[in-house]
C-alpha cells in the first residue's frame, strides 16, 4: 500500500501492529521456565485478537517470531515452533468462527513442513473472513522484507536496474510480504521497552507509536483499549503542521 492520501484523525486505527514483548520476563518473575511465558502468551493473544476485532481494527500484525530470535537457546526455539504448531490448530476454527482471517508473513522455508502445512491449512480455513485480518509474522525482519521486495522487483524487471528512477513506493510496497494491508496505525509495544526491532520498518512509517509497561501474558482487552483511547487523541500529521490540519478538518465540514 502507498502513503496515506490525507492527514486525519480516526477513532480506531483501520491496522494496529503489537510488538508483543515480556514472555520471557513475565515466567522468570515468578520462577518459571521462560516457555510457560510463551505459553501463557499464546493465551493473550486470543484476548487480544477478539478485543481488536471488536473494537472495529480492520488489520491487526502480530510480531510472533523474529527473523533474530533464531538466535535464542534451542531448546525454547524447539518450545516456541512446537507451541506455533499447535496454536494454528487450536485457533483455526475459532478464528474462522469469528470471521478472523489469518495471513502469516515472513520467511517460512525454515520451518519444518508440518508448520508450513498447518499454515496453508489455516490460511484456506480462515480465507472468507471478513471482520477483520489477523498477519501473524513468523521468521519476519523489516530489513528482510525491504530486500526480498528488492530483489523481486528486479527479477520480475532485470531492464529496472539500467533505470532505478522507474521503482517508486507503491512499487516496493506491492511487493513487501504483506502487501495486502494499509500502513500501520498504531505500533504498540508491550514489556516497557522502546524500540521497533526490525519489526515492519515500511509499512510503519507514520506510526503512532505506544508503549506498554504490561508484560504481554498480563495485557488484556483493558489495556488494549488504553492504547486504542491514546491514539484517538493523537493528531496524525504525516509530515504536516498542525495549522494545516486543522485548515483541513475546517474545508472538509
Amino acid at each position: 500500500m502507498g502513503s496515506s492520501d490525507t492527514a486525519s484523525n480516526v477513532a480506531v486505527p483501520r491496522h494496529v501492529a503489537i510488538i508483543m514483548d515480556g514472555n520471557g520476563r513475565w515466567a522468570q518473575r515468578r520462577f518459571m521456565p521462560r516457555v510457560e511465558g510463551h505459553r501463557r502468551g499464546a493465551q493473550t493473544v486470543r484476548r487480544i485478537t477478539e478485543a481488536a476485532a471488536r473494537s472495529g481494527v480492520g488489520y491487526l500484525t502480530l510480531f510472533a517470531f523474529s527473523s533474530e530470535n533464531w538466535r535464542r537457546p534451542a531448546d525454547e526455539v524447539g518450545a516456541l515452533m512446537s507451541l506455533f504448531a499447535v496454536a494454528l490448530k487450536r485457533e483455526a476454527l475459532n478464528l474462522r468462527d469469528n470471521g478472523i482471517q489469518l495471513r502469516v508473513a515472513g520467511e517460512l522455508s525454515r520451518f519444518s513442513p508440518e508448520i508450513q502445512d498447518g499454515i496453508r491449512e489455516c490460511e484456506q480455513m480462515t480465507a472468507n473472513g471478513r471482520n477483520m485480518v489477523l498477519t501473524v509474522c513468523a521468521n519476519y525482519g523489516g530489513r528482510w522484507d525491504i530486500l526480498s521486495a528488492m530483489r523481486s522487483i528486479l527479477s520480475e524487471r532485470p531492464d529496472i536496474a539500467k533505470n532505478p528512477e522507474c521503482i517508486t513506493e507503491s512499487m516496493i510496497s506491492e511487493h513487501l510480504a504483506f502487501n495486502w494491508a494499509p500502513e500501520v496505525d498504531l505500533m504498540i509495544r508491550t514489556g516497557g521497552e522502546q524500540r521497533i526491532s526490525n519489526f515492519i520498518l515500511w509499512q510503519a512509517a507514520y506510526a503512532e507509536l505506544y508503549t506498554s509497561s504490561v508484560l504481554w501474558p498480563d495485557f488484556g482487552p483493558e489495556e488494549l483499549q488504553k492504547a486504542l483511547n491514546w491514539y484517538a487523541g493523537r493528531e496524525r500529521r504525516f509530515g504536516m503542521t498542525g495549522e494545516q490540519i486543522q485548515a483541513q478538518k475546517l474545508g472538509s465540514k
